[in-house]
């Protein structure tokens, strides 16, 4: 089976609607501040603008439970991703307070540290393997090292999402390297921060299902 598809830091409707056209699986709108974010309305309008096909999912900083459970209802998020160093504790503390699916990232440089991703499992949905880059939470564009990270601690219960300096061009290595269950995109098929080239984006879904990942 191919990984499955997350485009991220949708921010135009249109965008949204060429992520269901390739066939993705999720859709990624930005609350933890940068080029790409978003007010929980404008969000709604981009997702809905995906016809209902694709699992909605929210990227956040540092904030607090309540604040991410009033995003997620103002934007009827399916997915709160916790880009702030979450603890196992933060985890369930936003999924209690939302009743959403909770995703966790964890930065790495290589191989993941083992006791995050121990603490994580099984708590989270999903941990988010992206790259460490220090004084920034997450969208750099910059790969982290696939072939040290397949020799380090995975999830086991939770699923596992590669993330980070993704493109068209190298998301297949990525698969292969990781065989993860989600790749998530963002940079890596822009022509502009915020603004995806659709080409660029077929392009990319048609690399991930090139390569077969075992589960």
């Amino acid at each position: 089976m191919p990984a499955e598809i997350k485009f991220c830091g949708l921010t135009r409707a249109e965008d949204a609607r060429a992520a269901a056209m390739c066939g993705a699986r999720y859709a990624g709108v930005i609350f933890a501040g940068g080029p790409r974010a978003l007010e929980p309305a404008a969000a709604a309008a981009v997702l809905d603008a995906s016809g209902g096909a694709l699992a909605r999912v929210g990227v956040f900083g540092s904030a607090e439970a309540g604040a991410v459970a009033a995003i997620v209802r103002a934007a009827r998020l399916d997915v709160a991703q916790l880009h702030g160093d979450p603890t196992a504790l933060q985890v369930r503390q936003v999924r209690a307070a939302t009743g959403a699916g909770v995703w966790a990232v964890l930065r790495v440089e290589g191989a993941a540290d083992a006791d995050r991703v121990d603490e994580l499992d099984g708590e989270a949905d999903a941990i988010v393997f992206d790259t460490r880059v220090p004084g920034k939470l997450g969208g750099t564009g910059i790969a982290f090292d696939w072939e040290s990270a397949a020799r380090g601690p995975r999830p086991h219960r939770s699923r596992l999402v590669v993330a980070g300096g993704l493109t068209p061009e190298n998301v297949a290595l990525a698969i292969s390297a990781l065989a993860p269950d989600v790749v998530d995109v963002s940079s890596g098929v822009e022509s502009a921060p915020g603004v995806k080239d659709h080409q660029r984006m077929r392009e990319f879904a048609e690399a991930v299902r090139s390569v077969a990942v075992a589960r």
